[in-house]
């Protein structure tokens, strides 16, 4: 894992959908199960801030603290959210610009992990939460295909369901032959032909 990928496409096509996500939207359900799109929204504003500091290896609160241990939650998304997740989108992807950024090891989500592994992790957390936020407010997602393949392969590395536990679904499969986004969908743990409707009617 030499290359350095770019996150500046999977951000910018999340704050794309961002962007289109109506205030009544966001108590909504979402293919990744158990949050809503405000959730995700906080999700990913964390995230971004969590893994900022780990590219500038500025390791302290933000990436040493276990996801599982604060779950994210539409309550606490602050007033200008929809200011501040862009701004925090674009520090990520600035801190991971930097060569430096991909050396040696850092930390995140309390676990510390080789750098070009952790950006790698950033670049899938951007692009499956795009597609889950998209997914549950009604539009449409693609994202580039370097990325893609970026997602697949690191979610191909472990496919045993003990293993990802805690971290993904089991690999929901799909037809040989899909759409890269789907194989990254479905390798994610989640449906590729997830839609609202389906979601609501099984709550209801």
């Amino acid at each position: 894992m030499t290359a350095m990928p770019d996150l500046e496409p999977p951000a910018r096509r999340m704050a794309l959908v961002l962007e289109n996500v109506a205030d009544e939207r966001l108590s909504a359900p979402t293919p990744c199960e158990g949050s809503t799109v405000g959730d995700l929204i906080h999700h990913v504003l964390g995230l971004s801030v969590a893994f900022r500091d780990a590219a500038r290896k500025d390791l302290g609160p933000a990436t040493r603290t276990d996801p599982s241990a604060s779950r994210p939650s539409a309550a606490l998304l602050p007033a200008d959210w929809r200011d501040a997740v862009p701004r925090a989108l674009d520090g990520l992807v600035a801190a991971w610009r930097e060569p430096a950024a991909w050396e040696g090891v850092t930390q995140a989500g309390g676990v510390t992990l080789p750098a070009a592994v952790a950006g790698r992790v950033a670049l899938n957390e951007l692009l499956i939460h795009g597609w889950d936020i998209a997914r549950a407010t009604g539009q449409e997602y693609d994202c580039d295909e370097t990325s893609l393949r970026v997602s697949v392969g690191l979610l191909s590395q472990s496919t045993d369901e003990a293993e990802r536990a805690g971290t993904f679904g089991p690999v929901v499969e799909v037809p040989d032959g899909s759409p890269l986004l789907d194989r990254a969908v479905g390798l994610s743990g989640r449906e590729p032909s997830w839609n609202p409707g389906a979601a609501s009617a099984r709550l209801g």
